[in-house]
């Protein structure tokens, strides 16, 4: 059994949120699990995050969502394949 996983690291968070979100809904049905971490609260958010996300279906649709992330500025991403 094989797991995939994709890091996706946003720099400018408050710039690149947006169009993050909106490809990530875009190919929600690929989506398992979903998890944002960024440092700070309140006043002292942080500009940088990370996403986790546990990917479902076809591996050529998870390089191909990578790929759209990989187009946007500040945005970096990593595709893990893990066997399980």
């Amino acid at each position: 059994m094989q797991k995939h996983i994709l890091l996706i690291l946003i720099d400018g968070r408050k710039k690149s949120a947006v169009n993050v979100q909106k490809i990530l809904t875009e190919w929600g049905c690929l989506i398992k699990t979903r998890l944002g971490i960024h440092d700070g609260v309140l006043d002292n958010c942080s500009e940088s995050g990370l996403i986790l996300l546990e990917l479902v279906g076809e591996k050529e649709k998870f390089e191909e969502l990578e790929r759209k992330l990989n187009l946007l500025p500040g945005v970096s991403t990593k595709l893990v394949e893990l066997n399980v």
